[in-house]
């Protein structure tokens, strides 16, 4: 009795004997297959190997919340108050916009936090280039 072959099996087969398998690049090395505790490792690869921009594909609430840890210090090369005002103005209603967007229920609900615009001038006004 002669064993079965899937279709899949046999154009795997067909593909070798034609020698479409011969000197792909990273032949001979092993795999990388990343961490096993992350389930989206090879994806976070291939945006690496390709010089992607992370920051693309997270959602918005997390893109914000990432914004907004980073002030001060991501307004330093700002000069002028109205400038830094504006800069804040726009991500809180960035912020106000996310919040009205829809959610799924099912999931945990993330917000950005709002920044008080003059409390965050202050700490602008502290920043070693001002």
């Amino acid at each position: 009795m002669q064993p079965y072959e899937s279709l899949v099996e046999r154009m795997i087969r067909e593909a070798q004997e034609r020698g479409e398998f011969d000197n792909l690049k990273g032949a001979g090395r092993p795999l990388d297959l990343g961490s096993g505790d992350d389930p989206d490792w090879w994806i976070k690869q291939k945006m690496r190997s390709e010089g992607l921009d992370f920051a693309g594909g997270l959602p918005a609430v997390i893109s914000l919340r990432r914004e907004a840890a980073g002030f001060p210090g991501a307004l330093a090369d700002l000069r002028t108050e109205s400038s830094v005002r504006a800069v804040l103005a726009d991500y809180n209603d960035r912020v106000r916009l996310d919040r009205l967007a829809a959610r799924d229920p099912k999931s945990a609900t993330i917000v950005a936090p709002l920044v008080d615009i003059d409390a965050m001038v202050e700490r602008w006004r502290e920043l070693p280039s001002q």
